[in-house]
């Protein structure tokens, strides 16, 4: 499969929107439970980019988003400064395509860029292929919450894994 991974503009938006909403709406990927309409997705970009935080889609061959991921802030008291929680979605009909790590390594490497220091992955527990894919770029788990959330009528764990960017002075 071929694809490109840009930054997100206001075109990307529809795609992007699509794929959230089908993650709240099947999957524990997202604990919301309500879906959002484009002026939602386009104030969540606006925000994200005008705190200087990356949005990447990723476009296949017909120029239609597949995929997209994004850092924001992990905590805001300034000593968090330097950490990011990131979140990255890959359309139903994609998965196991590579999306996925292709969007995660554009990500880290932005960051990197940035001197941040350490990103934050929130996934629920029964997520193991979200887990495996975090665990192969070097991901480590830090903690487990049980039974913080609640969707689909089941109560839902939540698994904190971490990478440390790099040598921070």
């Amino acid at each position: 499969m071929s694809f490109d991974i840009v930054n997100a503009g206001e075109a990307d938006l529809p795609g992007i929107l699509a794929i959230y909403n089908d993650a709240v709406q099947h999957t524990t990927a997202i604990w919301n439970e309500t879906l959002v309409d484009l002026a939602n997705r386009r104030a969540w970009l606006v925000e994200r980019t005008a705190a200087g935080f990356p949005v990447l889609v990723a476009h296949d061959a017909a120029g239609e988003v597949v995929g997209y991921a994004s850092y924001g802030t992990w905590r805001t008291i300034e000593g968090f400064r330097q950490t990011v929680e990131h979140s990255v979605y890959v359309r139903a009909d994609q998965r196991g395509q590579g999306l996925g790590p292709a969007l995660m390594q554009a990500l880290i490497e932005r960051a990197r860029a940035a001197n941040l220091h350490v990103m934050v992955a929130a996934i629920e527990s029964e997520n193991t292929a979200s887990i495996r894919l975090h665990q192969r770029l070097g991901f480590i788990t830090t903690g487990q919450m049980p039974q913080v959330g609640r969707k689909f009528g089941r109560w839902l764990d939540l698994t904190f894994m971490q990478l440390i960017l790099g040598a921070k002075e």
